[in-house]
């Protein structure tokens, strides 16, 4: 048998009052193809995501992840010098003008990349980290594959023109998501102004949505002829954070306006809810356990990502087992928990496990109590042994 706890979320008390609300069809993007979704990877809102475009410098963003996760393998440190080659050196495009020989640290370089949006600078870390340049490729085409990025092939690691160099919005957005799982990135993507060669030389931001758009926390913009202008623009709200990708843009205004239309519609719109029960959950009673009773709780515990117009009226079911039969393992299913909005759909579900184990009673147990009990039984009826 099953104990049923019903309890009715007053959402609005909790929340508050909400912007008003704008429908997708609304949204005024301009750009041929677009994605918005939230950091856990669901998607709000999608036109053309599909598409293959070139990226320009947005290709980047896969190679500063791969930068990120050289150094937390422990393959590559902040303070490592890097030595620009004469290939580095002859990048076009956005640089640092880079000179054959000179030295930067990791993260003077890591800086270049994604502020100035450096081409020399991105050749130099993929050389410095792989061997050569077509080796870091190799690599970004190989880490691509395991994000799921099928309709992804990158010929270079700085995004200049090239055959074969393309990506979808959608493609892009999974990357993203994946290089802000590395917190300290935001730690230059969200640099303004700053400096290298000892103040001499100076950097200014390529996404002029950092000052602009509030909550803006990077990730990378991107242009050439042939890709048109293009941006993975990142903004976190209230604890949300949401990509908005943009690419083939008319403008530099227009992919920014489209950008800021996308995460105005997403932080309007959606919220995030932390997915938990009320009330503690209780330990459930163990049948023939060496323990009474086991911790329960719930197998799976994100955050929801919701739409605001579904918060009234969600309701939270709990039903829990009334008792467990021993041996208990960790991870048993011992009841579940159900969240529906007012309609009846469910927003979310999982189940609810034990969170310690219980062994089963065995024979010299099962003595050891009966012999426990005996004991007391004859000391409260004022009877003792010889």
């Amino acid at each position: 048998m099953k104990k049923t706890i019903a309890i009715f979320l007053l959402m609005a008390a909790v929340f508050g009052v909400f912007p008003a609300e704008i429908h997708a069809a609304e949204v005024p993007v301009q750009a041929p193809s677009c994605i918005l979704v939230h950091d856990s990877g669901e998607v709000i809102f999608e036109k053309n995501a599909d598409q293959q475009m070139p990226p320009a410098s947005v290709t980047k963003i896969m190679t500063l992840l791969l930068v990120m996760e050289a150094i937390e393998r422990g393959e590559l440190n902040w303070n490592d010098k890097v030595i620009g080659s004469a290939h580095a050196a002859s990048m076009g495009g956005s640089q640092i003008w880079l000179k054959e020989g000179e030295q930067f640290t990791v993260e003077e370089m890591v800086k270049c990349v994604a502020v100035a949006s450096a081409n020399d600078c991105s050749v130099a870390l993929a050389e410095h980290i792989a061997g050569s340049e077509e080796a870091f490729v190799a690599r970004m085409n190989e880490r691509a594959q395991q994000l799921g990025m099928y309709n992804t092939s990158f010929a270079n690691c700085c995004g200049l023109e090239a055959e074969g160099h393309v990506t979808t919005a959608r493609d892009i957005a999974r990357m993203s998501i994946e290089l802000l799982r590395h917190e300290k990135i935001t730690d230059y993507t969200t640099i303004w102004t700053d400096t290298v060669r000892e103040g001499v030389f100076g950097l200014t931001n390529t996404n002029k949505m950092i000052r602009s758009y509030p909550g803006m926390i990077g990730l990378k913009t991107g242009y050439t002829s042939d890709a048109g202008y293009c941006l993975s623009g990142a903004a976190e709200r209230d604890g949300m954070t949401l990509i908005a990708v943009v690419l083939r843009g008319e403008s530099a205004k227009s992919r920014n306006s489209d950008v800021a239309a996308l995460l105005n519609y997403g932080f309007a719109n959606y919220i995030t809810l932390a997915i938990t029960p009320d009330q503690p959950l209780m330990p459930v009673p163990v049948e023939m356990g060496r323990k009474d009773c086991v911790a329960i709780a719930l197998a799976e515990q994100p955050e929801l990502l919701l739409e605001r117009s579904r918060l009234d009226g969600l309701t939270r079911t709990l039903e829990i087992a009334e008792c467990a039969e021993a041996p208990v393992k960790a991870g048993d299913v011992l009841g579940h928990f159900t969240v529906c909005d007012r309609a009846g759909e469910t927003v979310f579900e999982t189940d609810v496990v034990a969170a310690e184990e219980a062994a089963r009673l065995g024979l010299m147990d099962l003595w050891n109590r009966l012999l426990s009990a005996a004991l007391l039984r004859g000391g409260k009826s004022g009877h003792s042994a010889l």
